[in-house]
């Protein structure tokens, strides 16, 4: 079974070389794809000069864009299996193995890997946890499903997904609003409890300052979603 690591990353030079490595010695039956969103930083130098396997967009499309040129390549090349994994170090490779394993057995579409079913390690600030618990009431109010953790980018799927994925999928906001998309569709989705790490260098593109605006815009692409 032909199996992909998608790794979106942007600015990511700090941390792309501990994550490339962490999917090499962790979860070895897994190929991966870096996708260097034209960082302005030596991220592409690093994938360069350690010999990665990557992708250098030649203008920045965002995570969104990112992520559905790895969808693209898992599904020219023949991937069975493709999974999300963010280039800021924040997610566990060990985990891969096992999620692979829980997709097939269980014949999902898509699982998550969730901070919020154990809650151990890294939680993020209290704020994003209330505004996560917010996605999670509003996602099950439009599709009746109950999900933990809506903006985990630890995401796996299967072919048919993928598949969806690489032709349509969400650029500004994808994690809540694909995810809204394809349970509107009747996919089938589950979470398993994962524990992530905290970014150690790097900042997260979503700021206070532009939390409230995120919510907003966030809430209007998630229902934008559940009626198309």
């Amino acid at each position: 079974m032909k199996k992909l690591a998608i790794i979106p990353a942007y600015n990511e030079m700090g941390n792309i070389e501990k994550t490339v490595n962490d999917i090499r010695e962790n979860a070895k039956s897994f190929d991966y794809i870096v996708i260097d969103d034209c960082s302005t930083d030596d991220t592409a130098k690093i994938c360069e000069e350690q010999g990665f396997s990557f992708i250098s967009l030649p203008t920045n499309l965002g995570i969104g864009g990112s992520v559905q040129t790895g969808y693209l390549y898992a599904v020219k090349h023949g991937y069975e299996i493709a999974v999300q994994f963010d280039g800021d170090g924040q997610h566990n490779a060990s985990y891969l193995e096992e999620m692979a394993e829980y997709l097939k057995e269980h014949d999902l579409d898509m699982l998550i890997g969730s901070r919020y079913i154990k809650c151990q390690g890294f939680q993020s600030s209290f704020a994003r946890r209330m505004g996560i618990r917010y996605f999670t009431f509003l996602i099950r109010l439009l599709t009746g499903k109950r999900i933990t953790d809506p903006t985990s980018g630890m995401r796996m799927v299967n072919e048919r997904t993928m598949e969806l994925f690489a032709r349509k999928y969400p650029r500004a906001f994808p994690e809540p609003e694909s995810l809204t998309m394809i349970l509107k569709r009747r996919y089938r989705v589950e979470e398993i409890p994962v524990i992530m790490n905290e970014r150690k260098t790097g900042k997260s593109s979503i700021s206070l300052k532009k939390s409230v605006e995120y919510m907003f815009q966030v809430t209007m692409a998630v229902i934008r979603a559940a009626f198309q």
